[in-house]
């Protein structure tokens, strides 16, 4: 069964809510917040277990996502990273709080499955992110295949991320 699990996982996803919550139904509203994503702007990182990809596939009108790099999750967490109490994280608090020297060999870890971001005390869950630069490219409410904004954009979720962080 942990065999199977951990077959189930493989790549690190970033989902970035586009829309608001006006005229939202009531169940796609609850999954949203169970993703933890109550505001426009805000982005989480999860795995692609199957679970997810049903909750993504519910949702995928009010956000985006893809697989996220190693370069864009360190510069997530450098950028982004919050404590409780809004206190940026910082390589010393990775240091004093986990086996890891740096956020680099963190989110190293965070990529291979070896660690998750709750293992990291009083880290906020919800990276808050500030508009795109230049804005969005597309139309907000079609999906990504369609020159729009919403859905899966897979690699392509990396350059959104560097332009709002």
């Amino acid at each position: 069964m942990a065999a199977q699990k951990a077959m189930d996982r493989t790549e690190r996803l970033a989902i970035i809510r586009i829309r608001g919550n006006v005229g939202v139904r009531r169940s796609i509203r609850d999954t949203l917040q169970m993703f933890r994503l109550f505001r426009v702007n805000h982005a989480v990182i999860i795995d692609n277990r199957k679970s997810y990809m049903g909750m993504l596939k519910k949702t995928k009108d009010y956000i985006t996502w893809g697989k996220i790099n190693r370069e864009s999750l360190i510069e997530l967490l450098r950028k982004r990273g919050k404590l409780i109490g809004n206190v940026d994280l910082t390589d010393e608090y990775v240091q004093k709080f986990t086996r890891f020297k740096s956020i680099e060999e963190f989110a190293d870890a965070l990529m291979n499955f070896e660690v998750e971001l709750k293992d990291l005390p009083h880290l906020k869950p919800v990276f808050r992110l500030r508009p795109p630069k230049n804005g969005f490219k597309k139309k907000k409410k079609r999906p990504y295949h369609d020159k729009g904004e919403l859905g899966n954009r897979d690699e392509e979720i990396n350059e959104l991320l560097m332009r709002m962080v």
